[in-house]
C-alpha cells in the first residue's frame, strides 16, 4: 500500500536555518530578459546567503553595483522514501564590496568549479517560503 505524504510549511527561521545546513543550491536570475538558473555552492551568514562568481560568469557579469532580483533555491529530498524539504528564497542580490568582508567570505567559501571566482554576492531574503514532506496517511 503506497504512503501519503503531507506538506508541512516551514516558517522563515526554520527554512533559514534548513539553507544553511546544505552546501549546494540553485540561483535563479534573468539573463537576456529570460529565467536562468545555476548550481552554485553557499553558506548562509546572518540570515542572508552568500555566494561567489565572478565577472566572467554567466551570472557574475551580469551583476553590476546595482541590485538584482534573484531567486536561491536549496533541497534536501530523498526520491526513495519520498520524505525531504525545500525552501525557496527570494531577495535582491549585490555584490559585497567592502574589502573586509570580501577578504573574511572569499576565506569561508570555496568555489566547486576553478577561475576566476572573486566576486562575493549577499543575497538579502525579502520572501522565504519552505516546506517539508511528511509523513501523512496511507493511500
Amino acid at each position: 500500500m503506497p504512503i501519503g505524504r503531507d506538506l508541512k510549511e516551514l516558517t522563515p527561521a526554520e527554512s533559514l536555518r534548513r539553507l544553511a545546513g546544505v552546501p549546494l543550491g540553485r540561483v535563479v536570475f534573468t539573463r537576456h530578459a529570460l529565467p536562468a538558473i545555476r548550481p552554485v555552492n553557499h553558506f548562509v551568514a546572518e540570515g542572508q546567503i552568500v555566494i561567489r562568481s565572478g565577472p566572467g560568469t554567466v551570472f557574475g557579469a551580469d551583476l553590476t553595483a546595482s541590485e538584482a532580483v534573484v531567486a536561491f533555491e536549496a533541497d534536501e529530498l530523498d526520491v526513495a522514501e519520498r520524505l525531504g524539504w525545500s525552501v525557496v528564497v527570494t531577495g535582491r542580490a549585490r555584490l559585497v564590496d567592502d574589502p573586509r568582508e570580501v577578504t573574511r567570505f572569499l576565506g569561508l567559501l570555496h568555489p566547486w568549479v576553478s577561475g576566476d571566482l572573486e566576486q562575493v554576492i549577499r543575497i538579502r531574503p525579502e520572501i522565504v517560503t519552505g516546506f517539508e514532506l511528511v509523513p501523512g496517511p496511507v493511500l
